[in-house]
């Protein structure tokens, strides 16, 4: 080779080496082309705005606000309900299951039958005159600071363009800075296809606005105004027509902010929320909002640390697209990936879930914020048969308890829909609400399939959440006036809305979700198939939690009244979980013969997790036959989703099978991941739902951490493949934080701090002698709050 071509040859191999470097494979999803699709964008949110970053020739923003929806509330109930669900059920206990389903659908499912639909708000354009942007190209996450941008040459000027989310300032903020003076020229301005009523630009002073003000519809719908404020750094800054023109600049801020009309009353106080909030956000400046977005932002980061290893070689270093698609054929060669998407799956629930004390926060939906489409992939909304409840499944493991206040507004929301649904279609007190539901708390049944519209446990799977949160927190008041109201109030609708069965309390008309089975010959239409049932293991399985929450949070509170009785008595009556043929969970109270072996939904092994009822510790029996049933599964193509997938990852965690585990997520990683690394429903170019992500995101910890039968389990499920590695930050129920680091698959050292002063119990993986604080350890033991114990083996 030729000495100037050895010399350009090495000087381009050290360029690449520093470009891969400084991004932590880690920590960074890392791009070298534009985004030409919106799985290719890359998300940013402050729990209540979201942004889609796209970095191409012409800048575009993808922009949501998480209480824009297709309209105003819709009251849906069937009235014809309450005088017909005990006739259903009558005819479902007598075998009649054909004359049932056909009943529960034409009698109970809503009218429309689906509630609103999560909707885009506003697209903004910067356009730049720039053409072919690839020069020394980078586009780029940082998942622990929650921004991204992307930087690039254009003849010869170095652009960056960044795109914070700050969760203080409450705004989206948008940088485009050039290393020569005065080089940017552009034009900016909003852009949205549907129910724009207004669309203006205006100059005051040497700030330049946009707003917009739209609807959701035709008829009943919601509003929104968008507004932003534009400063530069010399140029000058004018309009033509709905759109801001910039010349000769060297720096273009841009501060962004929209409201609806679903938190005020009056068009008035929306949009003086929304100019006070982007005046607010300009006059501190861009600089010093960032630096405290960011640091708010790794205070949530920073609470959890994982490390399982180093990938291969340069692997961890490569553009995420290259590691995605060298994931497929050598996943062992990059550990780090699956550290990448642990990192980006938190990134995900705190961008879409607010910890302001805004008034009416919600949680994240089916895409978190990032929705584009006006008719999205079953309407973005809240689906609550395990969509929702996924989401926020990692939430206090991880030390995100301050996230949870989305959660439960919507939960309380709903429990106010539900009251009126659990009335009206059922004559009965306490709150109901069914698989989907919406801003607005919409608790009527959706869609019109036996084997998903009746199913009355959302707002009971829902109220669990409630109890979790106070098993991690210790939060006394929170038990008391959040969570009880909730649970009593689900409890009070199984009380009345029950039947008697075989000697136990039955539920129905309901499904086990979205699974069918054949009709058997003794009853009617056999052969033919359906969804509907009663008494489903599942449940029987929430219920059973339900209760069971009930008593323990009585024992805390100190209450000893009819509540806790009834709970005593209803949680006797439940049918216990039983085995099949073949040595496995039932879906159903009996053995029916089910048209998917392979069903996506793992619903009768709600008891092993998120529940505890077929874990081993509570009975190896039931744990066992839980085994069997999710072995049938995954052999017969089941994990079929990326959330479903997901969800198996922590089933096999909990089962102490962490190799399955492991292989699971490896499957989920190759199988289900978009290019910008959301989860997509079953692979390939089918749609974004961000559950996987986040079902992901919680399966992780089951691994390392397990609290939920009453003892800190250390390396619970550690998989070969990781055998060195820690992780810091956890929570475990009780009330302590717990960081572990183990070297060829045995503990180094736990520190777990008690946040509560309760009382520990410590389990090390199958370990029989450990060691606190250098002792002996002998059994359970009170802990002082504040204080720090030291586990060995």
């Amino acid at each position: 080779m030729h000495l100037s071509a050895q010399i350009r040859f090495v000087s381009l191999v050290l360029g690449l080496s520093t470009a891969f470097a400084q991004f932590d494979g880690s920590r960074y999803l890392w791009f070298n082309s534009s985004a030409l699709t919106t799985r290719n964008s890359l998300p940013v949110g402050n729990g209540r705005l979201g942004g889609l970053m796209y970095c191409t020739d012409v800048e575009r923003l993808e922009l949501n606000e998480n209480s824009f929806w297709s309209g105003t509330y819709l009251n849906r109930t069937n009235p014809q309900s309450i005088s017909k669900y005990r006739d259903i059920q009558q005819h479902l206990a007598e075998g009649q299951i054909t004359l049932g389903g056909n009943e529960a659908l034409q009698y109970m499912s809503g009218n429309p039958t689906a509630p609103r639909m999560y909707q885009p708000l506003v697209n903004l354009f910067v356009e730049l005159g720039q053409k072919n942007i690839s020069q020394d190209y980078q586009r780029w996450l940082d998942t622990y600071e929650g921004s991204t941008g992307c930087n690039y040459v254009y003849n010869s000027v170095n652009y960056t363009r960044e795109l914070v989310s700050s969760a203080p300032a409450g705004v989206l903020a948008y940088r485009l800075k050039a290393d020569k003076a005065r080089s940017l020229n552009a034009s900016i301005y909003f852009s949205r296809t549907s129910f724009v009523e207004e669309s203006t630009a205006s100059v005051f002073g040497e700030v330049g606005s946009l707003q917009m003000r739209a609807r959701s519809s035709e008829t009943d719908y919601m509003y929104f105004t968008a507004g932003v404020r534009v400063v530069v750094d010399q140029g000058s800054i004018t309009t033509t027509g709905d759109r801001i023109v910039v010349k000769g600049a060297s720096k273009i801020d841009i501060f962004f902010d929209a409201e609806t009309s679903y938190r005020y009353s009056s068009r008035a106080g929306w949009e003086t929320a929304v100019n006070s909030t982007i005046d607010g956000a300009k006059t501190q400046g861009y600089d010093d909002l960032k630096a405290k977005a960011i640091s708010a932002y790794k205070g949530l980061t920073n609470r959890v640390k994982l490390d399982i290893g180093k990938s291969t070689g340069s692997n961890a270093q490569l553009p995420t697209d290259v590691r995605s698609l060298n994931y497929l054929t050598s996943p062992d060669a990059d550990v780090q990936y699956l550290t990448l998407l642990f990192n980006y799956g938190r990134h995900l629930l705190i961008a879409s879930s607010s910890s302001e004390s805004r008034n009416r926060p919600l949680p994240a939906n089916l895409q978190g914020l990032w929705n584009v489409a006006y008719a999205p992939s079953w309407g973005s909304k809240y689906t609550v048969n395990i969509n929702l409840q996924m989401n926020y499944w990692a939430m206090d493991v991880l030390n995100l308890g301050d996230l949870g206040e989305s959660l439960w507004n919507l939960v309380e929301t709903a429990q106010k829909k539900g009251q009126q649904a659990a009335l009206e279609m059922y004559g009965c007190g306490g709150f109901v609400v069914h698989h989907n539901t919406d801003l607005w708390g919409d608790a009527v049944p959706v869609d019109n399939g036996t084997s998903y519209t009746v199913w009355p446990m959302g707002g009971a799977w829902l109220a669990l959440h409630l109890m979790e949160h106070y098993r991690f927190s210790g939060d006394k008041k929170f038990l008391a006036n959040r969570a009880w109201p909730v649970l009593t109030d689900a409890a009070a609708f199984f009380d009345c809305a029950h039947f008697e069965f075989d000697g136990y309390y039955t539920t129905g008309p309901s499904c086990s979700p979205e699974a069918t089975y054949y009709i058997p010959a003794n009853a009617t239409k056999p052969g033919s198939t359906t969804g509907i049932a009663i008494g489903p293991t599942m449940d029987n399985s929430i219920l059973h939690e339900l209760f069971s929450a009930i008593i323990e949070a009585a024992s805390v509170i100190g209450y000893t009244g009819p509540v806790l009785n009834n709970a005593k008595t209803y949680l006797g009556k439940i049918r216990p979980p039983q085995i099949g043929s073949k040595g496995q969970i039932l879906e159903w109270y009996r053995e029916f013969n089910q048209t998917d072996p392979g069903h996506r939904h793992f619903s009768p092994l709600f008891g092993l997790y998120p529940g505890s009822q077929l874990t081993p510790v509570t009975s190896k029996e039931l744990s066992t036959a839980a085994g069997v049933l999710l072995d049938q599964r995954i052999s017969n193509n089941g994990g079929s989703t990326g959330w479903s997938r997901a969800w198996s990852v922590s089933l096999y965690a909990r089962l102490y099978r962490g190799d399955d585990a492991f292989q699971n997520m490896k499957v989920w990683a190759q199988k289900f991941l978009l290019p910008n690394l959301w989860n997509s429903d079953k692979g390939g170019t089918t749609p974004f739902q961000i559950d996987g992500n986040l079902g992901y995101l919680a399966a992780v910890p089951e691994l390392f951490l397990q609290s939920h039968a009453g003892q800190v389990h250390l390396l619970s499920a550690l998989p070969a493949a990781i055998p060195t590695g820690s992780i810091s930050g956890l929570v475990a129920r009780g009330g302590f934080e717990v960081s572990i680091s183990w070297e060829n698959g045995k503990l180094q050292m736990a520190t777990i701090k008690s946040l509560s002063g309760s009382d520990l119990s410590i389990r090390v993986a199958d370990s029989t002698s450990l060691k606190v604080n250098g002792n002996a350890y002998t059994g359970k033991f009170s802990t002082t709050q504040g204080r720090t114990y030291t586990v060995t083996v």
